[in-house]
């Protein structure tokens, strides 16, 4: 017997297709650091924190959560005292997060022509 997902075509261009909000959970500021900095290792939520400047303990919880509810990170509590909480990659998640290191690196790797485009833009309109 077939489920309702298996009838669909999935589309992320169509609003009610579920795929959009995976790409927008993995593909967000917060997402695509988060699982850019796990690539390497498993990191516990302080060291995630650290490592993703400028995200809110909030908002690094409510990414973690989504990730792994789109099945991209795993959280793993250890029965210890004081409690530890690591998370780490999937073999789904590692491999969106391989993708994202690319345009990552893509992007690093080109930011003198950004800069450049940028004076250039500003310059065309009276300067900024």
């Amino acid at each position: 017997m077939a489920s309702d997902t298996d009838a669909l075509a999935f589309d992320v261009f169509s609003r009610q297709c579920p795929s959009r909000s995976t790409l927008e959970h993995a593909t967000g500021r917060w997402g695509s650091l988060t699982l850019s900095a796990l690539y390497e290792e498993s990191l516990r939520f302080n060291e995630l924190r650290r490592r993703v400047d400028g995200v809110s303990e909030k908002m690094l919880s409510q990414t973690l959560h989504a990730l792994e509810r789109d099945g991209l990170l795993l959280r793993e509590a250890q029965p210890v005292n004081p409690p530890r909480v690591d998370y780490e990659l999937t073999p789904f998640g590692r491999e969106v997060a391989g993708k994202l290191l690319g345009l990552i690196h893509l992007v690093e790797g080109r930011m003198d022509d950004v800069l450049a485009a940028r004076t250039r833009y500003d310059e065309a309109r009276g300067g900024r």
